[in-house]
């Protein structure tokens, strides 16, 4: 995959998050952080299958987690509050990205991507998404 393709659909699925979560939910429910180690490819492979999620992974780049969110990278961080996984613990740090082609999982013959952000070798958010610019959106777990 291309480089240029990885930052469109990093951009895509952190700023389509907004569109997952109610308008106005400026409370989100939180879960109690969890710690999910990811710092091998065995690592994330069973973290998906843990929800169920059979995936290939296809990509893999070094990012920086915003020091500040903007609102559409906010929507994204409550996500994974509810999630249970510390995004804004990593706020302002390098981690790295890594997007998978999500494989038992296809509504309406769209193909399906997911993603999973990992610092200090915890997953620290994740997502899955069509890969149509995010038509389809939803928490992993």
């Amino acid at each position: 995959m291309k480089k240029r393709t990885i930052i469109i659909l990093a951009a895509a699925a952190a700023g389509a998050a907004v569109f997952i979560l109610r308008p106005g939910n400026s409370d989100p429910e939180t879960v109690e952080k969890r710690s999910v180690p990811a710092s091998t490819v065995g690592e994330r492979m069973d973290y998906f299958a843990s929800h169920g999620w059979e995936v290939e992974e296809i990509a893999g780049k070094s990012i920086v987690i915003p020091e500040e969110f903007t609102p559409a990278y906010e929507e994204y961080a409550c996500m994974q509050d509810k999630q249970g996984l510390p995004l804004r613990d990593c706020m302002g740090r390098d981690a790295e990205l890594y997007v998978y082609e999500v494989k038992n999982y296809s509504p309406d013959s769209r193909k399906m991507l997911a993603e999973l952000i990992v610092c200090d070798d915890t997953a620290v958010a994740s997502m899955v998404y069509s890969d149509d610019g995010g038509s389809i959106r939803m928490a992993v777990s």
